[in-house]
């Protein structure tokens, strides 16, 4: 029965990797021979199955806008409050990364080291591009879960059972990974690219900003690693500014559209509103990045957010900025704003990054509002405002990291679950407290359970309470 379902997952796997469409893809391929898709393809699937999963606002896949506190329901509650299990959440997220994007990604590897009709510089190359993204991809696995299948994961043929590795010797094999990365001289993937465009120079830049996102994530589990990791990457060259953005280009015609379109205006349904949390304290701040992340639908100039967890009406809080409605809205997969405030932390540290904590974080802050339509000038004045002015402590910190990753939500609660800033609230139908982590899915529990019971032993149980090794505080 096992080996039944793993086969299963392997051919989901690659039959998904067939549904994204021709015109966006730039090649013709036939989704009913599943073995003639080449690895560009494979790759193109890859970065959009990843992109998708972590923008989407679907309640059925992730709710990290929730758990974020940057959203809240209007009538469906459960999602809000953080129950994770009724719709298989959990289960879901795994999945998608696993199955449309880790497992294409190796079979993509595969295939460019048998492409006979591409150089050798170029099959290193595009070797590079795929590494990268699953490293991406690997450490959003182990952020959310903690221990998870890795060393057994791309084995299902020989091993049914893969067993869990230690969170914190992933992280040590994706650090090792993303350090030894080469792009080398040569052209990788290029129509297929849908983040640079083929832009080599990006990618190198790309990669060395994941290295310090690795870096900076372990800053309090393993200060000395954390240091020369992040001053490496540091020294390499990472993200400098806006135009750096690893952002992915959505369409304006379905499948290629962004998730958020999909669920706040093809779906036709009202079940969003922004929360409190997020309304209150940018209100707070008279911050200039209301104007695109929330809707003047009120009609009065204010913005009202819905109370977390509550039921809300949708008719009398702010909705969502009008940019997020639109089809071709871009997904971050990582961001100026997110590097400089990394070395913001990395500096407090005292780890050589060139420019001082102050430096950087208003460096953050400023290309965050630039980003969002701001100008310079706007930036300067708010920078200016006592609350925001820098103080050198992380709730400041924390607080304008969080608030910059508005349309990034995962790294939003990586921002607060880091520095346990800005105060959230509790959902307001239930109490329930934030989750630190998602639990495994139930499909695990069912269908490996030895393994499943041993990595919930080892991290100290299988609650949405038990921290991942990092978030140490």
């Amino acid at each position: 029965m096992m080996k039944k379902y793993i086969l299963t997952f392997i051919a989901l796997a690659t039959l998904w990797s067939c549904q994204t469409d021709e015109q966006y893809q730039n090649h013709n391929q036939d989704p009913k021979n599943p073995t003639d898709v080449g690895d560009d393809f494979l790759f193109t699937s890859s970065v959009k199955n990843l992109q998708d999963q972590l923008a989407s606002p679907n309640v059925n896949f992730n709710i990290f806008r929730f758990i974020s506190q940057y959203w809240t329901a209007t009538t469906y509650l459960d999602e809000p409050n953080y129950n994770l299990n009724n719709r298989g959440i959990p289960d879901n997220h795994w999945s998608q990364l696993y199955r449309t994007v880790i497992f294409n990604i190796q079979d993509a590897k595969e295939r460019v080291q048998n492409n006979e009709y591409i150089s050798e510089g170029e099959i290193n190359a595009r070797t590079a591009q795929l590494e990268l993204i699953e490293i991406y991809t690997w450490q959003i696995l182990v952020d959310t879960f903690g221990n998870i299948p890795y060393s057994d994961a791309l084995q299902a043929r020989e091993n049914t059972l893969p067993k869990y590795d230690d969170a914190q010797e992933i992280y040590n094999d994706l650090i090792s990974r993303v350090r030894a990365i080469d792009f080398g001289d040569s052209q990788g993937y290029s129509s297929a690219d849908v983040i640079y465009g083929g832009d080599m120079s990006k990618w190198e830049l790309f990669a060395n900003s994941i290295q310090l996102r690795l870096g900076m994530r372990i800053a309090d589990f393993n200060p000395s690693l954390s240091q020369e990791v992040t001053e490496e990457a540091y020294s390499n060259g990472v993200f400098s500014s806006n135009s750096d953005n690893a952002i992915l280009a959505y369409e304006a015609n379905p499948p290629n559209t962004n998730p958020l379109w999909e669920d706040l205006v093809q779906s036709g349904r009202s079940d969003y509103v922004t929360a409190n949390t997020i309304v209150d304290i940018m209100n707070n701040l008279e911050d200039p990045r209301r104007t695109a992340y929330f809707d003047d639908n009120l009609n009065s100039g204010d913005y009202i957010g819905g109370t977390y967890g509550a039921s809300n009406s949708f008719q009398n809080f702010t909705h969502v900025g009008e940019a997020f409605r639109e089809p071709t809205h871009p997904g971050i997969l990582m961001d100026y704003a997110e590097v400089a405030f990394l070395l913001s932390d990395a500096a407090l540290n005292g780890y050589s990054v060139g420019s001082s904590a102050q430096e950087h974080y208003e460096q953050g802050i400023t290309a965050s509002i630039l980003y969002w339509g701001g100008t310079q000038s706007e930036a300067d004045s708010y920078l200016s405002q006592d609350d925001v002015s820098y103080n050198g402590s992380e709730q400041q910190l924390g607080t304008q990291f969080w608030i910059a990753m508005y349309d990034n939500p995962f790294q939003g609660w990586n921002a607060w679950r880091t520095y346990d800033a800005p105060e959230f609230n509790l959902p307001d139908d239930t109490g329930n407290e934030v989750p630190l982590r998602y639990t495994y899915p139930i499909d695990e529990q069912n269908l490996n359970e030895g393994n499943y019971n041993e990595a919930s032993e080892a991290i100290g149980g299988d609650e949405q309470q038990t921290r991942i090794f990092w978030d140490v505080d």
